[in-house]
């Protein structure tokens, strides 16, 4: 079982990995972000939309949102997520290295680094080859990561989060394959258990992912340092890549 499969990782590691710090984040970002203006009506799909902390916002914005995810435990959050707001949203249950829609989508986002999860380069450009048929001519792909030149400004010593049960998780991150893979360890720690687990993907930097999109049939790529739309540089907290389907 690959690590993205095990249910029980996200199940444990929700509130961190999800906080409501998170929520707020994602709420204030659909509201204001001019990259996330995709015009009344946009037919708009969250691929890996974990617990539908973009779900509920990208509705309230007058979107047709669709949110698909591999996890029944992510997607039982989102589903309570969107009945409790009131949000009409379609959820899937899919892989995105399978998941196609032709043509169905004016807009594909993928946030919270959930992008370069399969240990085969090829296997996380068929991610872009997938996403891009699934959207209209004209449509619009985001993917939202933690660049290269963004993570070697920050990574260091080990960081421990506080939970509100009096438990808390620590994050150490390691850099694998001369900076072209990273794996997070975490560990729950919860009275006189632990509990622990391991992220990896691949690591991007702008121009490695800008080459990507190109490979994956997108034109127009461009890099920016955040939602805001604002340019990729040193002081960039994340690397976000557009790219639409001519």
């Amino acid at each position: 079982m690959k690590w993205y499969e095990d249910d029980s990782l996200w199940s444990d590691f929700a509130p961190t990995m999800f906080s409501q710090d998170r929520a707020e984040q994602a709420a204030g970002i659909v509201a204001d972000s001019p990259l996330l203006d995709f015009g009344p009506g946009a037919r708009v799909l969250d691929l890996c939309c974990g617990p539908g902390l973009f779900l509920v916002p990208l509705a309230r914005r007058g979107y047709t949102v669709t949110g698909v995810d591999l996890s029944p435990s992510m997607l039982e959050r989102a589903e309570t997520a969107c009945a409790q707001a009131g949000a009409d949203v379609r959820l899937i249950k899919a892989d995105m290295l399978d998941y196609v829609e032709p043509g169905s989508f004016d807009a594909v986002l993928n946030v919270f680094t959930s992008f370069g999860y399969f240990d085969d380069p090829d296997a996380n450009l068929r991610v872009l080859r997938n996403a891009r048929e699934s959207l209209a001519p004209g449509g619009r792909l985001l993917v939202d990561v933690m660049g290269k030149e963004v993570l070697a400004g920050w990574i260091g010593r080990p960081q421990a989060v506080d939970l509100p049960d009096g438990s808390y998780v620590v994050q150490r991150d390691t850099v694998l394959d001369s900076w072209r893979r990273l794996r997070t360890d975490w560990t729950l720690v919860r009275g006189s258990t632990a509990r622990t687990a391991s992220i990896s993907s691949f690591l991007y930097s702008a121009a490695e992912l800008h080459d990507l999109f190109v490979t994956a049939g997108f034109t127009d790529v461009e890099c920016f340092g955040g939602f805001d739309g604002s340019g990729y540089g040193p002081g960039s907290r994340r690397l976000i890549v557009r790219g639409i389907r001519k």
